[in-house]
């Protein structure tokens, strides 16, 4: 069938299609956030749930050979919520307090971070069979967390400031934002992509390039649950694609908004374990 239209017909439809893309593009607009709100939601969900919190994790460490080593600690977190902060739109600074139970060798060494929004972290490492408390360099913070693929930065996150963001991707799931250091000089990788669930906002996938442009580091979230309301990352692998190793995190116990006080964070208690906070709740 043959179907001729006038030119009333065909400005007509020509209006209405205009009109009707119009009216989609500030909603298609709407749907996808700024690259800087991305990086922020994102940041919230995989640092700052709830005002604290407590984990316990267990690392398995295996090595190219297949050699496997474990080992478990608590976790503690504090956020210093900023006045007038509400929810969880609080992002500024941190502490965290990690104690190792096992294996034996670990046993009672403490890890523990003042986090900054504005300055280098504070760092320190209470060396139990020493007695021996030392301070961790801003420029050790990218070297292995006690033998795992894991970093020291790993553990209380990358400052947002630290890097600049681009958005490469966006699909049904998931934000690809690239991450490019502001001073190259302090880090060992040229750029790492990301990946950021769209429901969630919670990092699931990065993946890390050298100088070379070579890719040599990946982390993967395996599982999450939500608890307590909040999107919570339960199992995650590192790997060191340059030397065959792994990692896998696994989460248990985690429980939110639990008022710890902000006094176990000082620096005697590397030394006396705040045991009351330690035990499973």
């Amino acid at each position: 069938m043959n179907t001729k239209y006038t030119a009333n017909q065909i400005a007509l439809l020509t209006l209405a299609l205009t009109t009707f893309g119009a009216l989609l593009a500030p909603l298609a607009t709407a749907q996808t956030p700024s690259v800087a709100n991305i990086v922020a939601k994102a940041n919230r969900t995989a640092y700052y749930q709830g005002k604290d919190g407590s984990a316990k994790v267990k690392m398995t460490i295996t090595d190219a050979r297949g050699q496997i080593r474990n080992r478990e600690m608590t976790i503690l977190r504090r956020d210093d919520v900023s006045p007038g902060a509400k929810g969880d739109e609080h992002c500024g600074d941190q502490a965290f307090y990690v104690y190792f139970h096992r294996p034996a060798d670990v046993n009672k060494m403490v890890f523990m971070v003042w986090k900054h929004v504005d300055k280098d972290d504070d760092r320190w490492l209470y060396l139990p069979a020493l007695d021996l408390v030392k301070r961790i360099a801003a420029s050790d913070e990218r070297t292995s967390f006690v033998g795992s693929d894991f970093l020291y930065e790993d553990v209380s996150g990358r400052g947002m400031e630290e890097d600049g963001h681009e958005l490469l991707e966006t699909t049904a799931d998931t934000y690809l934002l690239k991450n490019t250091p502001k001073d190259p000089k302090l880090v060992e990788f040229s750029y790492y992509n990301v990946w950021i669930d769209r429901q969630t906002f919670m990092p699931v996938k990065a993946e890390y390039y050298d100088r070379n442009g070579k890719l040599y580091r990946r982390m993967e979230v395996l599982e999450t649950k939500e608890i307590q309301g909040y999107p919570t990352v339960t199992k995650a692998k590192m790997s060191n694609l340059n030397t065959g190793g792994h990692t896998i995190a696994e989460y248990s116990r985690v429980k939110y908004d639990i008022g710890l006080p902000e006094k176990i964070f000082a620096e005697r208690y590397l030394r006396r374990a705040p045991r009351k906070y330690l035990r499973s709740r």
